[in-house]
């Protein structure tokens, strides 16, 4: 750990007194960007205590008025990284390919071959702009960090608060997931296989496993996050390059979703998804 005793810091550079809550959000703010910055290892002895103190500014008698010893400190960062824990989202980017997609092949939309082949055109593009989201982001590294961390942890209070907390993040990202998947479906006149007795949510869960999987090991293996095949899987349109994140996406997906029967592709249907499309500027579809 460096030493920074001299640097000014807190009431040194004559700034306003905080209260202890605000020194308390500061200080975890600052530990939070160095993890995401640096990286997190299992006893995140690579954060500095007096470091944090340094690019939080605050005065160094109330954050050992509010963590009279690291460990506490310490505690409270891997609970507020788990508050925090939930992959980033490129709602953005993931609407305008839809967009661009869709734009590019509204002909298909006539046909039921067609619209199948729109969505595993979408499955393609759509999986391959997620997984490389994530295998480039610091804080999704963050994210496979902490639950390494977590597994170390001894049983107990701390264990349990952030076990506690994971699952609520685990379980906000999948329930977006899921009701991005039920809008996508339905835009395209599909459901769920009413013989697998199923819900969105399965879906969702088995997609994100699908993705984080290979994600973890595509850092370990880098070659798998280049890898592509020429096919023409799963009643694709024709041939193209598919990455290892679409097989296992379209893969799974399609062995969820079927046509909808009840859905009669007419002029007034056609409009509702044109119209649906546009709608995507405000993120209609998130996660998906």
């Amino acid at each position: 750990m460096r030493d920074h005793s001299q640097a000014p810091t807190g009431l040194a550079r004559r700034g306003r007194r905080l209260s202890d809550k605000e020194t308390e959000q500061r200080m975890l703010q600052a530990a939070v960007v160095m993890v995401h910055r640096t990286g997190l290892t299992v006893s995140l002895e690579h954060i500095g205590f007096e470091d944090v103190i340094r690019d939080a500014g605050v005065a160094r008698s109330a954050v050992y008025r509010r963590w009279p010893y690291k460990d506490l400190f310490f505690s409270d960062l891997v609970k507020e990284l788990a508050k925090e824990a939930i992959p980033p989202t490129i709602v953005d980017d993931e609407t305008g390919l839809i967009r661009r997609i869709v734009s590019g092949h509204l002909d298909w939309l006539k046909t039921p071959q067609g619209r199948h082949s729109l969505v595993m055109e979408l499955f393609r593009q759509l999986s391959l702009l997620d997984f490389q989201a994530l295998y480039g982001s610091a804080q999704w590294r963050t994210y496979v960090a902490l639950h390494a961390t977590f597994m170390s942890l001894a049983d107990g209070e701390l264990r349990d608060q952030v076990r506690a907390v994971l699952a609520r993040s685990e379980q906000g990202r999948i329930d977006r997931v899921a009701k991005a998947w039920e809008q996508l479906t339905d835009l395209f006149g599909y459901r769920l296989r009413p013989e697998l007795r199923a819900t969105f949510r399965t879906l969702a869960t088995l997609i994100d496993a699908t993705m984080r999987g290979l994600v973890i090991m595509a850092l370990a293996m880098p070659e798998l996050a280049a890898q592509r095949v020429q096919a023409s899987p799963f009643g694709a349109a024709g041939t193209d390059e598919w990455s290892l994140p679409a097989m296992g996406i379209a893969s799974t997906a399609s062995a969820f979703l079927e046509p909808n029967p009840a859905i009669k592709w007419d002029d007034k249907r056609l409009a509702s998804v044109r119209q649906a499309l546009q709608a995507l500027d405000a993120g209609a579809l998130p996660g998906v």
